[in-house]
């Protein structure tokens, strides 16, 4: 996994790269203001039985354009579907999360580019510690806009990984939601925020008939599931159903009209699960990890607080 971020305009991408082979994949889609690519190829009746990668990227639909640059970093490494004497064809699917409310004017007129997202495959393929909080496709995420942008608190990238015996199921968040981050205990951690600066219970909140922050498909939550487990794709596709289930336990509410919420699985097929179950419950400890983490590691940005900003003293 590897990131490119731009603090200053507050956008930025995630790459998710599989191995030289490819790795299966499916995924669910949960809401219903989507923006993405290559999603067909994660059905499990496409002809394709494999994928390279994966791009979760800032800039809305402009941002799909960010996946041609993941592509060009594959084909010079000869990593793709092989096309005959066409040569090779990276699949890359890839979905966007609304990230202009931190733009600087609040105007669409910056998302990743091709490039960027090239960077962002080097830093992938550098191994190494993989930052969280506000950097890649959450560095301009927000979270808890029931009440509109500006009362919002800042969302952002978490990871968490959880493993039974040979089996590990490896969590990536992407938090961008109109709905509220909640913990375990079912307390808000990170949401709306009122007045009085309080936090606000979204979920009654539009149950009561209240005004749905105003603009449209401004938000969504983006998850990748990865596991060794040997998985076939209709399985996976059950993976990431799971994983969706444990997000909508986080994020309340969640899979909204307005939210473009997508969860990808991924297999690298190298070991056998005890039992059909062994992924979908280590995905389901894994995910409320990752989701905490995305918001507790999340630094403020401009009028946007983050409970990051508690570790460090500051905002950015």
């Amino acid at each position: 996994m590897g990131h490119w971020t731009d603090l200053e305009r507050a956008t930025g991408c995630t790459v998710v790269l599989g191995p030289d082979g490819g790795m299966r994949a499916a995924c669910a889609v949960r809401g219903r203001a989507t923006g993405t690519r290559e999603l067909d190829a994660l059905n499990p009746r496409h002809l394709v039985d494999r994928i390279d990668a994966i791009l979760l990227t800032g800039g809305s639909a402009y941002g799909l354009g960010a996946a041609d640059g993941v592509m060009r970093w594959l084909r010079e490494r000869g990593r793709g579907l092989p096309v005959g004497s066409a040569g090779i064809v990276p699949i890359v699917p890839t979905a966007v999360i609304f990230d202009f409310d931190l733009a600087p004017g609040g105007k669409a007129d910056r998302w990743p580019t091709a490039d960027d997202a090239y960077r962002a495959c080097a830093a992938a393929s550098g191994g190494g510690e993989v930052a969280e909080g506000s950097v890649g496709a959450g560095t301009g995420a927000t979270v808890g806009k029931a009440l509109g942008p500006r009362a919002a608190m800042k969302g952002g990238v978490g990871t968490w990984a959880a493993s039974g015996g040979d089996i590990v199921v490896g969590a990536l968040v992407v938090l961008n939601a109109v709905g509220n981050i909640l913990d375990a205990s079912g307390a808000i951690l990170a949401g709306a925020r009122g007045a009085d600066g309080s936090f606000v219970d979204a979920l009654g909140h539009f149950a009561r008939g209240g005004a749905p922050f105003g603009a449209g498909a401004r938000n969504t939550s983006l998850a990748v599931v990865a596991t060794n487990a040997a998985l076939d794709r209709t399985a996976l596709e059950g993976l990431a159903q799971a994983a969706g289930d444990a997000l909508a336990r986080r994020i309340v509410p969640y899979g909204t009209l307005f939210d473009g919420d997508v969860v990808f699985a991924v297999s690298t097929a190298a070991a056998a699960p005890a039992t059909p179950l062994q992924a979908e419950a280590l995905a389901a400890l894994a995910v409320p990890v990752a989701v905490e983490r995305a918001v507790r590691l999340a630094r403020g940005l401009r009028d946007i607080p983050g409970l990051g900003d508690r570790a460090h003293g500051v905002r950015e």
